[in-house]
């Protein structure tokens, strides 16, 4: 994946064109017809993810046919094909460079001669399967549900074509291209399901500025309720865009979704990270998957203020350092989950409801005090409306720390961002490279104690004292004040005056003009 150096957080050439995108979305969605998007998102997803495997199969197919028939080359067998035709069936070959083995009725070229038969549906599931089998990571993750989908199979053979004009064997950039589908596509699927898209998605320029702040450059991280995977796919691509190796850090993730947690299977895999999701999908608070394991960093986007989290259950728990969490809100139950998970250098990102900065329900007020007066709260960003496509609720981060250096003990730093962001359409935001920098750099500068200046209107460091005097509220805006406004050394009366003359000015220009406009019309006949 291609990235730059020389700046502070990631950046990713585009491999895609936005009007090929665009199109093959329009394509797809047409056949949708009367589908379910959360149903036909896991088709075409699927589709995409087996053309991918398919065409990287290939193409490391073919070099090792220019191998194996090079006399050149240590692996010589033969220049006659029906003499070396075997060895490129040598699984071995595939699987000692990282790629997953496809077995011949699994080939795409093979599912696309059949697409326009009535048992395509079963063709791709049994292709599925058979790629399973064969690669051990894959198992169980993979979503057979081609034979079972309310899809006239003439409409799934359409659907096999239009994926078929994707190209997934240029090489280093298959995995850009594969990236950059994947994601457009999960966007446009959240888009699509309105609310219910939230259980799988969060919007790529929300995750890239979590992880700028955060800056995991090496060691275990962890999502507790991961989605479909990209804040894994973020935190490798920071790690590498400062020039680091992918695996400097591994990772870990819980999802209790079974379809999203294949989902998220697929999106790793199909870049070649290595992730432990657990042995099943299951609900993070009932039946942790790691219940011995600690992390450096943990990166999360819980579900806002879900009430059905189970909390009656966990009375007791071990997990409550700082209070019990309420049964109808879980967001101080992930808050304390994610600080329970965190080793004790460990620090955590976590995207959350507006409300969990300020709200005193069902003893909220008295978790968030013990949490300040724990010294675990390290930055408090106010994001922007609008940043996420599938919710209206106003979001925020919270940066957690288990051990805070010299100079930040004691102190909150608040970040105000709600003024950030560019209008991607009519009516989504984003937070431009530009934005993401910006937060970088300010976190990073307060964390480093180099050159960091409070901003009025943007950002702010707290002492424990001052957020006491607020009532332990840790809403930005309380403490980063107002803009100053530029100082241009006229005296207000004086600018008032001089305003109020110079309106009166042209109250008088616009009544003469109006006279003027008028005579002109009079001498033409209109009265």
């Amino acid at each position: 994946m291609s990235t730059d150096k020389t700046i502070k957080t990631t950046t990713v050439k585009s491999a895609v064109g936005t009007e090929f995108k665009a199109n093959l979305w329009a394509m797809a969605d047409k056949l949708r017809n009367q589908m379910d998007p959360g149903e036909y998102k896991h088709l075409v997803l699927g589709l995409i993810f087996l053309k991918y495997i398919s065409d990287t199969f290939q193409v490391h197919r073919n070099q090792i046919e220019k191998t194996v028939s090079d006399p050149a080359s240590e692996y010589f067998v033969s220049e006659e094909p029906a003499e070396y035709l075997g060895a490129l069936e040598e699984r071995d070959y595939y699987t000692k460079d990282n790629v997953f083995w496809v077995p011949a009725q699994a080939r795409w070229e093979t599912i696309r001669s059949q697409a326009k038969q009535s048992n395509i549906g079963l063709t791709i599931d049994t292709a599925l399967i058979a790629i399973e089998k064969e690669n051990e990571v894959l198992r169980g993750k993979l979503d057979k549900r081609f034979g079972a989908a309310q899809l006239e199979p003439s409409r799934l053979g359409e659907l096999v074509d239009l994926i078929s004009k994707i190209g997934f064997d240029q090489g280093e950039q298959a995995q850009d291209i594969l990236g950059e589908v994947y994601e457009y596509f999960l966007g446009q699927f959240a888009s699509a399901e309105g609310k219910k898209g939230g259980q799988f998605y969060t919007p790529g320029s929300v995750v890239q500025t979590l992880v700028a702040i955060l800056s995991p450059h090496q060691g275990r991280v962890y999502d507790p309720c991961c989605g479909s995977g990209g804040m894994f796919v973020q935190s490798e691509r920071f790690v590498k865009s400062h020039g680091g190796r992918v695996d400097d850090i591994s990772i870990y993730g819980q999802e209790s979704n079974p379809t999203t947690w294949r989902l998220a299977a697929m999106n790793l895999s199909i870049r070649g990270f290595y992730a432990d999701l657990g042995k099943e999908p299951a609900d993070t608070f009932a039946k942790d998957q790691f219940p011995d394991v600690k992390f450096d960093y943990v990166l999360a986007n819980p579900p806002f203020n879900i009430s059905d989290w189970g909390g009656e259950r966990y009375e007791s728990d071990a997990r409550w350092q700082y209070g019990r969490p309420p049964v109808g809100n879980a967001n101080y139950a992930w808050l304390q989950h994610i600080l329970w998970k965190l080793k004790p250098s460990g620090q955590a990102g976590i995207v959350l409801a507006n409300g969990s900065m300020s709200s005193n329900t069902s003893g909220e007020g008295q978790i968030r005090e013990a949490m300040i007066k724990g010294d675990v709260v390290d930055i408090m960003v106010a994001l922007p409306t609008q940043l996420f496509v599938n919710t209206q609720i106003p979001a925020c981060l919270w940066f957690l720390s288990k051990k805070k250096t010299d100079n930040r003990k004691g102190k909150v730093l608040f970040i105000d961002a709600r003024k950030m962001g560019t209008m991607d359409t009519r009516v989504h935001k984003v937070f431009t490279q530009e934005d993401i920098d910006k937060l970088h750099r300010t976190a990073e500068s307060w964390r480093k104690d180099d050159g960091y200046e409070d901003i009025p209107g943007y950002c702010k460091s707290a002492s424990l004292a001052e957020i006491e005097e607020n009532g332990f509220v840790l809403t930005p805006g309380r403490y980063v004040g107002a803009e100053d406004v530029e100082d241009d050394g006229e005296p207000f009366d004086e600018k008032m005056t001089r305003l109020v003359g110079e309106l009166k000015d042209l109250l008088i220009q616009g009544q003469a003009l109006d006279q003027h406009i008028t005579q002109n019309l009079m001498r033409l006949g209109y009265e």
